[in-house]
């Protein structure tokens, strides 16, 4: 994500939130000198292109942002434009959302699971040299991940760039037929998630407890996703509108992607910083299980982050499990919304973090002024302390390809939306 601002300007460019990362170590006698994480995005001016455009059009440009998390961009989008609308949805719309976003945290965790991360834990250069020793637990978790892609088509209509979704609700109430359908569906891989889980659980994961702040939003009654004021583990409670007075970000000089500080210091979103803040709220089957595989929150170790997605990816088919148990067909699938002028704010939990969105809407509905705060933006900062100092712990004597296979595991732990979450780090060491 690329933007250019100061202090008095800001020029909106929302780049792509993608590119190409390289690092940048030199090390002086056995220390860190310098490091530095370089992001290189051409501009895609996403929040630019929303200027001028009509509320309705805002759910399916921003879907545009992400081919991975989609339904995270819209669902912080028409929060923020039903808050100036004064539109509440009503339970069913509300029950849905969070069905949807069941969908999108099982195939976005599912695939950093098991294309991302278990090569490099269980030292395979990449899933298909994995997939000849553990094909049993590949197919589980492309299984996993294609139940996630059909919740996600169930209300969007199709898995990628989802189509169905429309400030007020959506666009369509699927059948009770297929709901029911689903749902066997979803009960089919509830065993599929005890068992990775349970095999996430003895995975020889590096043991590197650091000291850092956990960040997502919460809410009273239930895990988060769609709703909640923004904590920390370290006594914030904010409302969403709040996030800009202490949440800042900034360009650093070495990338054009941006880091974001809370109160001038780095912190973290993302699932394992929703497990330390939240696991209390799991439903107690899950909970049970957990303890039952030697799994305690909150967690120092930020390799554990495979864990918290394999919870996650539980909690998910329960949760979707519960929401089409219930499922009935609405009077109708949306509310009419009559537009306002004024400022919305959303904020929603991606499967990667925190996704911030502000909305100007003018007195037709048309989009005067936006800001997009994604997850990746607001680890960024995180992802360069954390390298400094797991490399500190891994060893700097070690050679440089060494040195390159721990960096790309600490950045792809993160399940960034850059390029170097795969497996090509450009680092360039400097040794004195």
């Amino acid at each position: 994500m690329t933007e250019l601002r100061d202090t008095s300007i800001r020029v909106p460019v929302l780049a792509r939130v993608e590119g190409e990362g390289a690092l940048d170590l030199e090390i002086r006698k056995g220390k860190i000198e310098a490091l530095k994480l370089r992001i290189f995005e051409p501009p895609r001016l996403f929040e630019k292109f929303l200027e001028g455009r009509g509320y309705d059009e805002v759910p399916d440009i921003v879907a545009r942002i992400c081919g991975i998390c989609p339904v995270a961009y819209q669902m912080s989008a028409v929060h923020a434009i039903e808050q100036v609308f004064e539109c509440d949805p009503g339970p069913w719309v509300r029950a849905m959302r969070r069905l949807l976003y069941c969908g999108e945290w099982l195939e976005s965790h599912s695939l950093h699971i098991h294309l991302l991360a278990l090569p490099d834990f269980l030292g395979f250069s990449d899933v298909t040299a994995m997939a000849k020793q553990y094909p049993d637990e590949v197919k589980r978790g492309l299984a996993l991940q294609e139940i996630g892609n059909a919740l996600v088509r169930f209300l969007g209509g199709r898995s990628v760039h989802p189509v169905g979704v429309r400030v007020g609700g959506f666009y369509k109430a699927p059948s009770a037929n297929d709901a029911k359908a689903l749902l066997q569906n979803v009960q089919a891989q509830l065993p599929n998630a005890e068992a990775l889980l349970r095999w996430s659980a003895t995975l020889d994961l590096p043991d590197a407890p650091q000291q850092f702040v956990s960040c997502s939003i919460k809410h009273a009654a239930e895990y988060p996703m769609n709703e909640g004021r923004i904590v920390t583990d370290v006594g914030h409670d904010l409302a969403i509108d709040a996030f800009d007075q202490h949440f800042k970000e900034h360009q650093a000089p070495h990338s054009t992607a941006f880091h974001c500080h809370l109160d001038g210091k780095p912190y973290m979103v993302g699932p394992l910083a929703r497990l330390n803040l939240h696991w209390q709220q799991l439903p107690d089957s899950l909970k049970a299980l957990m303890r039952e595989c030697g799994i305690l929150w909150p967690s120092a170790n930020m390799f554990h982050s495979l864990i918290a997605r394999a919870v996650e990816i539980y909690y998910a088919l329960l949760e979707a499990c519960s929401i089409l148990e219930n499922y009935s067909i609405p009077d109708s699938p949306y509310t009419e919304v009559t537009p306002k002028a004024g400022v919305g704010y959303g904020c929603t939990e991606a499967p990667r973090g925190m996704l911030w969105h502000r909305y100007e809407l003018n007195d037709v509905g048309e989009i005067m002024h936006s800001i997009i705060v994604p997850p990746t933006s607001q680890n960024q900062a995180r992802i360069e302390q954390d390298l400094h100092d797991d490399l500190l712990t891994f060893g700097l004597n070690n050679s440089d390809d060494a040195l390159r296979l721990r960096a790309e595991t600490v950045i792809r732990n993160y399940d960034p939306c850059i390029s170097c979450s795969t497996h090509f780090l450009d680092l360039r060491v400097k040794r004195d």
